[in-house]
């Protein structure tokens, strides 16, 4: 039962083998803290923790690094435009290190609501400063970097397979970068490494470094953070895949130019999530979160059973009927454990297990998860089944299985109170008991044959 990965690196599924027997260590990137994380972030962590919960089950000890990015990630991926936290700094009048802890703060509990495992470190890129001036001055002394008006950079035509990740050659990536608003950089597809303060910039986030007063570039924090907590290099590297053509070929050339390396094994990328068909964005209006998914009714958890419908590496296609859809699944199956007599203690699970380890096939795990619940096992050995193999899914059934619903009088009484609302036609006080029952924990829904409970748990 060997796992298989798709690795970015080389665009092949490829044998999971880690650097040290019996352990991995794999690093993921994480939010920049100056806005609410979208659902579109976080389909790039929960697969994170669905690979991790893979390896785990598995049997390997996992070391997960993911940094918050705090500074230095500027509005354009070219080295252009504002600090993203001095962006948030004047959008919402606060100081830059509030806004950082804020955000940080709001990511840490959206990642508790749809399960995520904490990392075993979860660095601050301001937190780091020193390792990342350290790993700049390696770079210079390598002959990669140079020095211009607004900070230093790197010289990606010193290295001879800039932008292997991407699969495009430094020709090629010339080519169709954007007109370069920096005439003083060498080549279009160089990238800063540390910047100046500008002297007419109030910046709150600024450090001394042997070159002059600034701050890191974006790429130089993963690179830094990953080499002091993790192999060097190691064995993951993972990310969502608008990382593949700049932010994740400017770590890999960091760590050859400081290290002479590529800095991961393996490099994991998810597709993108859309939304009813098209691009996801503030802009668009559609760049939903977690707040935006408990305000419609749903619970975070339904979206991760979302997540699991699809392959990573397939475009998925959020809408609100989908979401919908993945809460009645997840209620019925819910409510299907229920009645279950208590687990026996062992159960077999290589076919689940196998199905994982070919490229981390989750809609393939949820159809076999589904197999067992509709199968004609003996309910104490489907319960087992089931729970092992939640292990890796990650929903939360341990709270339902053999756990008969218990609904208490006050609960049983808003709901009397709701059904005559609703044969009287007083839907304005049926929808206010509604959210009274959901406050208790409770969440109702209607149908041909009545009002029927499951258990809220947004």
């Amino acid at each position: 039962m060997t796992l298989k990965l798709t690795n970015t690196l080389g665009r092949e599924k490829q044998e999971f083998t880690p650097i040290h027997t019996g352990k991995v260590g794999m690093y993921v990137c994480g939010p920049t803290v100056y806005q609410t994380a979208s659902i579109g972030n976080m389909r790039a962590f929960i697969l994170a923790d669905l690979l991790r919960r893979v390896l785990e089950f598995t049997g390997y000890e996992v070391k997960h690094v993911m940094n918050i990015t705090d500074v230095g990630h500027l509005t354009d991926d070219g080295d252009e435009g504002e600090d993203k936290m001095l962006v948030a700094m004047k959008r919402e009048g606060k100081d830059a290190w509030d806004i950082a802890k804020f955000y940080t703060t709001q990511f840490i509990q959206d990642s508790e609501k749809v399960n995520l495992l904490p990392p075993t470190h979860m660095p601050r890129a301001t937190e780091h400063i020193e390792e990342q001036i350290e790993m700049i001055k390696e770079i210079e002394a390598n002959g990669y970097a140079y020095k211009i008006s607004d900070g230093i950079y790197f010289d990606t035509a010193k290295l001879e397979n800039y932008g292997e990740l991407s699969g495009q050659s430094l020709d090629e990536k010339e080519a169709g970068a954007r007109v370069v608003k920096n005439t003083e950089k060498r080549n279009p597809t160089d990238f800063a490494l540390w910047k100046f303060s500008k002297d007419a910039e109030q910046r709150q986030m600024e450090w001394e470094s042997p070159w002059g007063k600034g701050f890191p570039g974006w790429h130089i924090e993963c690179s830094a953070m990953s080499s002091k907590y993790l192999d060097d290099p190691f064995d993951i590297h993972m990310g969502g895949e608008d990382h593949i053509h700049v932010h994740h070929p400017n770590e890999m050339a960091q760590m050859q130019a400081a290290h002479g390396n590529k800095e991961a094994n393996y490099w994991i990328h998810n597709a993108f999530l859309m939304v009813d068909g098209g691009k996801m964005g503030k802009s668009l209006g559609n760049a939903y979160t977690m707040d935006d998914v408990i305000a419609k009714g749903f619970e975070p958890l339904a979206f991760r059973y979302f997540l699991l419908t699809a392959h990573y590496r397939t475009p998925q296609n959020f809408t609100w009927e989908a979401l919908e859809a993945a809460q009645n699944a997840l209620n019925n199956l819910r409510d299907t454990v229920r009645s279950w007599d208590a687990p026996v203690e062992t159960v077999d699970v290589d076919r689940f297990q196998n199905i994982l380890n070919n490229d981390l096939d989750f809609p393939g795990a949820l159809a076999e998860l589904w197999n067992v619940v509709n199968g004609d096992q003996d309910s104490s050995m489907k319960a087992a089944t089931v729970l092992k193999m939640d292990q890796v899914l990650g929903l939360d059934l341990a709270e339902y299985v053999s756990r008969p619903l218990s609904i208490p009088k006050a609960v049983s009484a808003l709901l009397e109170k709701r059904a005559q609302a609703r044969a009287e036609q007083n839907y304005e006080v049926s929808d206010e008991l509604r959210g009274q029952i959901q406050a208790a924990g409770f969440e109702v829904k209607d149908s041909a044959d009545g009002q029927t409970l499951t258990e809220w748990r947004g």
